[in-house]
């Protein structure tokens, strides 16, 4: 059985078509990921499994259960980590997991041991009676995860686990991820725009951009579908662009060739071959390259073939966002 599986899942919001007639499906003990930039879909797809929103049309089942006629079997069935954290700030650690053991109606006799468990595997036991206003933001993340597992939920959906926190404590959230999904063999769907946090995480990938599902593959098969090797060219402002293109495309070991403004971005299966190529032609259509490079395809050069732009990093926008929310709080 299907953990998770959407069938020409379909979400509208007036005019604007924001998750387009995707179909796919998670096994098992899979972790799955959605990547790509914000408003391509990500939390309104998750929003549908979560009962949160309706589909407009298709369907959704997680554990086998309509996220429509089934909803109850639904919720029961997963833990919800949301983007921003929902921690309440003034309480303790271990107070906000008994609020969310009581909301999720853990037997009583259950609860202090399921909230030791959670506390010990995500390495904040010694720091349960401290205020969540004295945790660090990868002390609140790793709270908040440890509230999705409580009523030790099938499917695990993590919505952008990482963001707003900087690359160590990023990586830490990895950690702890995975010794989740180790620990209770869980399957785990997750959204994100960074390409290494997919990379490192992920068994498949969807890159979804613009509300459609563009390819699924594991990291390693999307990768090596680009090509060995990519080069990339930037040159100066020149009339004969298009014919540079085109001469390119004809080099044998080119695979294929992405161009945004001035770069050009070849994806080919013998590089030390192509280069000296690659110069002869631009010295013949009297282009000047300013910069080129040879390196081993990545994520970020798949998104870009499939989607035509690189995703951009809303970091800063993000903790703009969270910076204010906070500055409410206070005031209020």
């Amino acid at each position: 059985m299907h953990y998770i599986e959407t069938k020409s899942l379909t979400k509208s919001f007036g005019d604007v078509i924001a998750v387009n007639d995707i179909s796919f499906s998670v096994e098992k003990g899979e972790i799955f990921g959605f990547l790509g930039p914000n408003g391509a879909g990500k939390s309104t797809t998750m929003m549908i499994f979560t009962t949160l929103l309706k589909p407009t049309s298709g369907q959704a089942l997680i554990c086998g259960f309509d996220v429509m006629t089934n909803a109850k079997q639904v919720r029961q069935s997963i833990g919800y980590v949301q983007q921003e954290t929902t921690v309440d700030e003034y309480l303790t650690g271990r107070e906000n997991l008994l609020l969310q053991a009581k909301l999720n109606h853990i037997p009583k006799n259950e609860i202090n041991n399921r909230i030791d468990e959670v506390l010990e595997l995500i390495e904040l036991s010694d720091k349960q009676h401290k205020s969540v206003v004295t945790y660090s933001g990868g002390m609140r993340k790793r709270l908040d995860i440890a509230g999705g597992l409580l009523h030790r939920p099938k499917v695990l959906i993590l919505d952008e686990p990482t963001v707003g926190l900087d690359i160590q404590t990023r990586r830490k959230i990895w950690e702890y991820i995975k010794k989740i999904h180790d620990e209770f063999e869980m399957t785990i769907f997750l959204s994100t725009h960074y390409m290494e946090e997919a990379d490192q995480l992920c068994d498949r990938i969807g890159i979804i951009d613009g509300g459609k599902i563009q390819v699924i593959d594991s990291p390693t098969n999307m990768k090596n579908a680009m090509g060995n090797e990519v080069i990339s060219i930037v040159v100066e402002n020149n009339e004969h662009h298009d014919s540079f293109l085109s001469e390119l495309q004809k080099i044998k070991f080119v695979k294929k060739i992405n161009k945004d403004g001035l770069k050009f971005v070849l994806f080919v299966s013998n590089g030390t071959e192509v280069i000296p190529k690659v110069f002869q032609i631009s010295s013949e259509l009297d282009i000047k390259i300013t910069s080129i490079s040879l390196t081993q395809p990545s994520l970020d050069d798949v998104f870009l073939s499939y989607t035509g732009h690189e995703i951009k990093d809303d970091d800063t926008k993000f903790n703009r966002r969270r910076e204010h929310a906070k500055m409410k709080r206070l005031r209020a």
